[in-house]
């Protein structure tokens, strides 16, 4: 079955509920296996897919996720439009617990995680400047609204390698740079899924203040968890809204965005490389 939606569930999520035809499907990649096998259905009316990033039960850290097989399962699956749910804390004021925050920018934090498909004979450089799909971020914008949450469109996230949380210098620092809310995993996610041609958007759901707010306790994930249930609930119900109402047709340069994009001599690709980026490249190498 083709699934025209992916959706991922963070630190909270490991499941889908409400989906008509659920079944499982276990899929094996160039690159690993993925966190968990994808929940597949039907859901206000759309084909999707969804994977719990963590897996269930919470067994990956955030830098031992494989990004690359996750987002591939997903291509492999037909998935063209993806839909990241995940926890964040709020490095602004006007970010509050249980908010929920649609970020457009993203600064790479990360130090020890693979972060693109290509390499080992196949080079090309996306464009990230615009890493959100601007169609898609409406879309969630529009369901959040609808739900009744208080939410944020637009926002800068920085990815930290973690899994320890900021120290209070650090979370000073990352203010210093304006950002809007910090989290450990969703750059890779919106990195590869360029690379993959596949929309992305993602759905922030603050948890806390981080560290930076001197007259409280810093973040424990006694806190995080507490918000965690309610932050869930809200998400699934986000979801819903948001597979009913996104367009059929993809009008956005995500679809092409690896056009230009790749710079090999087409006759000086290894063939492994190929192979193994074929669902990927295929249609710019023929």
């Amino acid at each position: 079955m083709s699934a025209a939606l992916g959706l991922i569930g963070g630190s909270g999520l490991y499941r889908m509920e409400g989906l008509e035809g659920a079944r499982e499907e276990r899929i094996s990649t160039p690159f690993g296996d993925p966190s968990d096998a994808y929940l597949l259905g039907r859901l206000g009316g759309r084909e999707i897919a969804f994977l719990a990033r963590h897996g269930r039960g919470h067994r990956y850290l955030p830098g031992e996720i494989n990004f690359r097989a996750n987002v591939y399962g997903f291509k492999a699956l037909g998935v063209s439009r993806l839909v990241s749910v995940s926890a964040v804390g709020s490095m602004k004021e006007a970010l509050r617990p249980l908010d929920v925050v649609l970020p457009d920018q993203f600064i790479d934090w990360t130090r020890q995680r693979p972060s693109t498909f290509f390499g080992q004979g196949l080079v090309a450089h996306v464009s990230l400047a615009d890493p959100v799909c601007p169609i898609l971020l409406e879309a969630a914008a529009s369901a959040t609204k609808q739900q009744g949450a208080r939410h944020h469109k637009g926002g800068v996230y920085v990815c930290i390698e973690g899994p320890q949380f900021s120290t209070r210098a650090e979370s000073q620092m990352f203010r210093s740079l304006g950002v809007d809310v910090i989290g450990m995993t969703n750059v890779q996610e919106v990195k590869l899924a360029r690379e993959a041609e596949i929309c992305y958007t993602a759905i922030a759901m603050v948890t806390d203040y981080d560290c930076w707010r001197v007259e409280e306790k810093p973040v424990s994930v006694e806190e995080v968890v507490a918000r965690l249930n309610d932050n869930a609930r809200l998400a699934q119900e986000i979801l819903k809204r948001l597979a009913a109402s996104i367009p059929e047709a993809r009008t956005c340069s995500c679809a092409t965005a690896l056009r230009d994009a790749i710079l090999t001599d087409r006759s000086r690709i290894p063939p492994e490389a190929r192979e193994r980026l074929r669902i990927l490249v295929d249609r710019y190498l023929s």
